[in-house]
């Protein structure tokens, strides 16, 4: 039986959607708080069916932090594909992001030991990769510093270390490092916010960039590897290297709006920063401009995915297709 974790999210769900296609059963665990209409959204943009397949699901309540709860969800598994997060880049949520991203892989590694499962497929994050250098395109060797890391990509790179350690310890892993996952009906967090921006049609854009993928590449990318022979490695999950300003375009375009046309300069996203903090220290809103975010908006960071090419021949989609696609959804969901 297969156990996944992070199964309300958006690499969860399209997960869940692609295992109960081609298993009976699989399980998946949930905190209490979360929206399992959000899944049976995302299978509907796919499948007719969506009662048959959804119903495949075995949930079980639990959180990565509450080892009770997991040992039940253990119970009878055979590979875990841990996808579960959280996400934030505000400095205050660095020990609530410790907790729930190393402290809480550390949990998944240590019961996937103990109950003897056969491998476990990591979802990190390409901010775990060493940073690009001269221009040249990063790959899975690059050296990784802390040093202007953001607090997520800090307690995902120490969530690594926890799986690394599970392989020494005779635990057979893999790990993907997804850049910006292009998919789907998330619209207020990660890549679905730039459905949300490019809806607005803001004159600005900024001058960064960064790797993007479908996640049909990704879960392609997961399940391959896990079904393979490959252990203890992992694979950046880059289709194309983009600014921002090109994927806004694309995305604009898809959308039949006008694109951004004025470049943000970095005196202007650091003013932005200074009234965010400000925002924040009166009214408690949280940070969404950091020092590390502005940083990141600035420069253009570049990834190579020659390994997974190499190692399974592994061709990757093109966005635009499934660009349109999002658009479409957003539009019909948001009018």
């Amino acid at each position: 039986m297969i156990l996944v974790t992070g199964g309300t999210g958006l690499v969860g769900a399209h997960l869940l959607l692609r295992l109960t296609k081609e298993n009976d059963s699989v399980r998946a665990i949930r905190r209490k708080e979360s929206d399992l209409e959000q899944v049976k959204k995302v299978f509907s943009y796919y499948e007719n069916d969506v009662a048959t397949l959804f119903n495949k699901i075995q949930w079980i309540e639990a959180d990565v932090t509450d080892i009770p709860a997991l040992e039940t969800a253990f119970d009878g598994i055979d590979l875990v594909y841990h996808a579960a997060a959280l996400i934030s880049f505000d400095p205050a949520d660095y020990k609530k992001l410790y907790k729930a991203n190393t402290e809480g892989t550390a949990n998944i590694v240590n019961l996937c030991i103990a109950k003897k499962i056969r491998k476990l497929c990591y979802v990190s994050t390409i901010g775990a990769i060493g940073k690009s250098l001269k221009g040249k395109n990063a790959d899975e060797n690059n050296a990784w510093t802390s040093q202007d890391a953001n607090v997520y990509a800090l307690t995902k790179h120490a969530a690594e270390m926890e799986v690394w350690r599970g392989s020494q310890e005779g635990l057979e892993v893999v790990i993907v490092n997804p850049g910006v996952i292009i998919g789907p009906g998330f619209w207020e967090t990660g890549s679905g916010s730039l459905f949300k921006i490019a809806s607005k049609q803001h004159q600005f854009y900024p001058p960064g960039g960064t790797g993007f993928i479908i996640v049909d590449d990704v879960i392609e990318m997961m399940v391959g590897l896990m079904n393979s022979d490959i252990k203890n490695e992992r694979f950046i999950a880059v289709a194309e290297n983009l600014t921002y300003l090109e994927i806004l375009t694309r995305i604009t375009k898809a959308m039949n709006l006008k694109p951004p046309f004025k470049e943000l300069k970095k005196w202007q996203l650091e003013i932005g920063r200074w009234f965010d903090w400000l925002r924040n220290l009166f009214i408690k809103s949280g940070r969404r401009i950091t020092k590390n975010s502005v940083r990141s908006l600035h420069n253009r960071e570049l990834y190579q995915n020659e390994k997974i090419k190499e190692r399974m021949g592994f061709q990757f989609q093109p966005l635009d297709p499934l660009i349109s696609f999002c658009s479409r959804k957003f539009l019909e969901e948001n009018p």
